[in-house]
């Protein structure tokens, strides 16, 4: 693809943004006033609100919803996913523009309101302000200005705000593509402003249910306890964890496989011996890892620990399983576009790198779609407070942001 510079035109894109950018805001206040907290998944009111909201932008949304059995079966309650199509001339790409709009439960902690959308100091406060809720806005806003320009384009755009990804997005953006409803040349993803995402680690999650045998606690020895068998098996889990410190990436951003166990439970009560504990397992794969291996790694690991300690029984079940996405060099007419106008729009150069995180892009990836993620954000997680209370967005990162997807859009379609 040839690249060719339109200075003019790029003026009249951030001119308009400018000119629209309350009614962006006015936008994601909306968007995060709707809950979408999931579990428990009830996210089809913010699908019906969104399309609203987007007709009056003369942008019909097609709805589809997923159906009430598959969303039950994954332990949802409701998911309707959008698509806005919007075809140009004959002989430019289609462009995907993926943002999710279901996000973790809000918690404890906040000081503004997780729903209220609250303005304060140059700041979006609410849940999803800034994971993803702002790319519905980056990206519809893009997409407006664009089509405001008036220029020629080849090609066409692709809006699909999506409501699965905290769930491993099999029946967001997996159930677009497995349907025939998308394939677009390339996917831009939602992101966060200062880097491009090019990679990012694979994810496996495990429940493992260790069986023993209840015992009053005066009396332990007539019974099994499923907490020390547990402990072992732990204890031979935490160990592996500490050989992966050794592996390196060789991706930029991402460094070494890791294991976390984030949930335990188990027992009946202070005087009994427990006869069954339960915990799950988060493994973070790097883009070199083959994920039956390191699947077969921890079975292996499991069951080793498990034999040493007699009379315990396990169960081992795989809850989630996300591949690598992997850096790919078809990519590069959307990456050096985000790049060149990233570092015209925020005076900075912006950086390609991998993530250690998993994203709803693997499902792109692993379809042939060359990808990116980049959106409205700040420099890391931790610094919006995504997941965590008082999530906010610094709303000239989303002016910047629209204005550098616009340009990039402009570009791959002229």
């Amino acid at each position: 693809m040839t690249t060719t510079s339109h200075p003019d035109r790029y003026q009249a894109l951030d001119a308009w943004i400018d000119q629209h950018f309350d009614e962006e805001v006015r936008f994601l206040q909306e968007l995060v006033r709707v809950p979408t907290d999931t579990p428990p998944g009830n996210n089809a009111p913010h699908a019906e609100r969104t399309a609203e909201l987007l007709a009056g932008f003369g942008l019909p949304a097609e709805k589809h919803p997923v159906p009430a059995d598959a969303v039950r079966d994954y332990g949802l309650q409701s998911i309707t996913n959008l698509i806005v199509r919007r075809r140009y001339g004959e002989g430019g790409p289609v462009v995907g523009l993926n943002a999710h709009g279901d996000v973790v439960p809000p918690g404890e902690g906040w000081i503004h309101d997780p729903y209220g959308g609250e303005v304060v100091d140059g700041k979006l406060y609410g849940r999803a302000s800034a994971v993803s809720k702002s790319d519905f806005a980056t990206y519809t806003f893009a997409v407006r200005a664009l089509e405001a320009l008036g220029a020629p384009l080849k090609g066409g755009v692709e809006l699909m705000f999506t409501y699965d990804e905290e769930f491993g997005g099999e029946l967001g953006p997996g159930w677009l593509l497995q349907q025939g409803l998308t394939h677009p040349d390339y996917l831009l993803a939602a992101g966060f402003s200062y880097q491009v995402v090019t990679a990012h680690n694979g994810c496996l999650q495990m429940e493992v249910t260790v069986h023993g045998v209840m015992a009053h606690a005066a009396i332990p020895d007539t019974g099994i306890d499923a907490l020390q068998g547990a402990v072992r098996i732990l204890d031979a889990l935490y160990a592996l964890n500490e050989g992966y410190r050794q592996v390196r990436s060789q991706v930029p951003g991402i460094n070494h496989p890791y294991l976390n166990v984030g949930r335990i439970e188990g027992g009946t009560n202070t005087n009994v011996v427990p006869g069954k504990v339960v915990f799950r397992l988060d493994r973070r794969m790097i883009p070199e890892e083959n994920p039956a291996e390191v699947e077969a790694s921890i079975r292996r690991t499991i069951a080793d620990a498990a034999s040493g300690f007699p009379g315990i029984t396990v169960e081992v079940r795989r809850l989630l399983l996300a591949d690598a996405w992997k850096p790919d060099e078809r990519n590069a007419p959307l990456v050096q576009a985000l790049q060149r106008h990233g570092e015209a729009v925020f005076g900075e150069p912006i950086p390609t790198s991998g993530t250690p995180l998993y994203t709803d892009v693997r499902l792109f990836g692993a379809r042939g779609i060359p990808a990116a993620i980049y959106g409205a954000g700040p420099r890391t997680v931790r610094e919006s407070n995504a997941k965590r209370a008082d999530e906010h967005l610094v709303l000239e990162d989303l002016r910047r942001a629209t204005k550098v997807v616009a340009r990039t859009l402009l570009d791959l379609l002229s």
